[in-house]
């Protein structure tokens, strides 16, 4: 499940015109140096499948995509 997680959020971020380098340049950038990240860090989170939702949910805002939940048509 995480390959194919990682696999979706890279493919976002490459389809928008990003790198993964960029994206943590800008997740960075108001951040105090000791809470900054690193993309090895970011893509360990992403192969592991560990990344946090609210990183997601940054990433998503900074490649100008939202997340959005809906109701599965088989769902009650």
């Amino acid at each position: 499940m995480s390959n194919i997680i990682k696999n979706e959020i890279k493919g976002y971020i490459s389809s928008s015109g990003w790198t993964l380098t960029e994206i943590v340049n800008k997740m960075n950038e108001n951040l105090p140096d000791d809470k900054k990240t690193t993309v090895q860090n970011i893509s360990n989170k992403l192969t592991r499948g560990t990344i946090k939702y609210s990183e997601v949910k940054e990433i998503a805002n900074i490649i100008g995509m939202n997340i959005e939940w809906t109701k599965k048509e088989d769902a009650q």
